[in-house]
């Protein structure tokens, strides 16, 4: 989530309160509780894929319902699609019923409580999601919870800070202490962001500031002070403690923390190591478009957590910009994802890069189904499909069949042509393994169809496109070489038979 004052008009800026913290822990909430080891364990599916199954504004009501209903209603199918994973937007209640999660009121409370106007968030009631996690579940497909864990807002009463009566203090009269006694108050926080964007600091701000203040550029409500160390009645016991707490009430296989980098680091690793216990998954939106910047961080946070392949997203950017003019050749051994496979999720757009407005917003408009070709084919990554794109701009069919794709040749080794590639075409293939075939990728963003003469890992073998966007077939020689046609503004995905 970045720039959030941009993006939460629904919500109505001007009334827009912040909060903070009494002391009067109780005493099964003054140590950090592991979860036990009997829970489920979540390890990412071999050649698994994700979905982000909302967007921004996702409406408050579907032909299924709410939308955790929506997402009950599509378990059939998403697992039919060959999705594995399922990353749902904030649980928890925030300002109003308008309010799309990342406005934290109360962390506790998922659609259960009479506060601030409604009992349900706007995704519905926690017996709806429950159902939802469930349905999804017996589907075989994980959940990730999306973690806010950088601030609070919507507070319930003033404190005074640097001589101004700020809204800092939480006392969640409508939940009245269950699963939690613990409030917040100004003690807790190092500043308050007001309506108008400026804010009122009287802390330093516990956060590293990466790469010349770029940790800097998105704070909202009232930052949370996790440099105090873990112990009774700190705002970082409390959040591992809520971190156990939401995965055990929901049965989470894995996390998606927001605005990682704004968070205190330490803090960070602190709570992957005390929540994210049996192989559960966790990614984290650490928003570098900086190759290097990732790798740095990636390092600071000592591997416990997948990232964002942000650079690879504004690549797809510059593709789709150029539509049709971009050098394809600068998709070769592209993004985090190249130079950390194992810890990056790729991802075409998503919640923030689609939305209406916001600094974030960069959607991949042009040539998409390219750049889907692209992180579906790899070897190397955990993708990540965009709802919107699946369900709401047309492109599920074929989204589904690269996915097919995936799961019965996406094996074996990678292999880059970059002697082949030219300004139009891309091409990559993968090798196989004993039991798999491997395959054959080419994109064009051209005007024109191409042919390509490649030498591929299958000898001597008739290969189809699998995506049905080429008919016919192409027979390559004993070295593995023949002539492979694409389609203009297209991809083909061609496999031995």
């Amino acid at each position: 989530m970045k720039n959030p004052f941009l993006k939460l008009t629904t919500v109505g800026l001007a009334s827009l309160f912040f909060a903070s913290c009494e002391t009067n822990l109780t005493p099964d909430q003054q140590e950090i509780k592991p979860k036990p080891n009997s829970e489920r364990a979540a390890a990412v599916a071999v050649n698994g894929v994700m979905m982000q199954g909302f967007y921004w504004d996702v409406p408050k009501t579907t032909p299924s319902g709410t939308w955790w209903q929506n997402l009950s209603a599509k378990a059939t199918e998403l697992q039919t699609a060959g999705i594995t994973a399922v990353w749902i937007p904030p649980a928890y209640k925030g300002g109003s019923v308008d309010d799309v999660g990342y406005g934290v009121y109360d962390r506790y409370d998922l659609g259960e409580f009479n506060q601030k106007g409604t009992v349900a968030t706007r995704y519905g009631t926690i017996g709806q999601l429950q159902s939802a996690i469930t349905a999804l579940h017996n589907k075989n497909i994980q959940v990730y919870e999306d973690m806010v864990m950088n601030h609070l807002t919507w507070a319930d009463y003033t404190e005074n800070r640097n001589n101004e009566n700020i809204y800092t203090g939480f006392s969640y009269t409508g939940r009245n202490n269950t699963y939690s006694a613990y409030k917040w108050n100004a003690t807790l926080f190092s500043g308050y962001q007001r309506g108008n964007g400026t804010w009122n600091q009287w802390q330093p701000w516990d956060f590293t500031s990466y790469n010349n203040g770029d940790g800097y550029d998105n704070l909202l409500g009232c930052e949370i002070k996790y440099n105090n160390g873990v112990g009774n009645n700190s705002a970082g016991t409390e959040t591992i403690n809520w971190g156990n707490w939401i995965t055990t009430k929901l049965g989470l296989d894995g996390y998606r923390l927001d605005a990682t980098k704004h968070i205190y680091t330490p803090y960070v690793n602190q709570w992957l190591d005390a929540v994210k216990l049996n192989g559960r998954f966790a990614v984290g939106e650490a928003w570098f478009n900086n190759i290097q910047w990732l790798q740095d961080y990636a390092a600071a946070t000592g591997g416990r957590m997948s990232l964002f392949d942000v650079p690879l997203h504004y690549k797809f950017v510059d593709m789709s910009n150029g539509n049709g003019a971009w050098d394809m050749r600068g998709l070769a051994f592209a993004g985090f994802t190249e130079v950390n496979g194992p810890l990056s999720v790729s991802f075409v757009d998503n919640h923030d890069t689609d939305a209406p407005s916001g600094g974030l917003r960069s959607p991949v408009v042009n040539l998409k189904m390219l750049a889907y070709a692209y992180i579906l084919t790899r070897d190397k990554g955990y993708p990540c499909v965009f709802y919107r794109d699946y369900y709401e701009y047309g492109l599920g069919t074929q989204i589904k069949k690269l996915i097919e794709i995936r799961k019965a040749n996406g094996y074996g080794s990678g292999f880059e042509y970059t002697s082949v590639n030219d300004a139009d075409v891309y091409v990559y293939s993968r090798a196989g393994d004993a039991t798999h075939k491997g395959m054959l990728v080419m994109l064009n963003d051209g005007g024109a169809a191409s042919t390509k003469g490649v030498t591929t890992p299958f000898k001597s073998k008739t290969l189809t496109d699998k995506t049905g966007n080429r008919t016919g077939t192409v027979t390559t020689n004993a070295s593995g070489f023949g002539n492979f046609p694409v389609n203009s503004r297209s991809y083909s995905v061609w496999v031995p038979n």
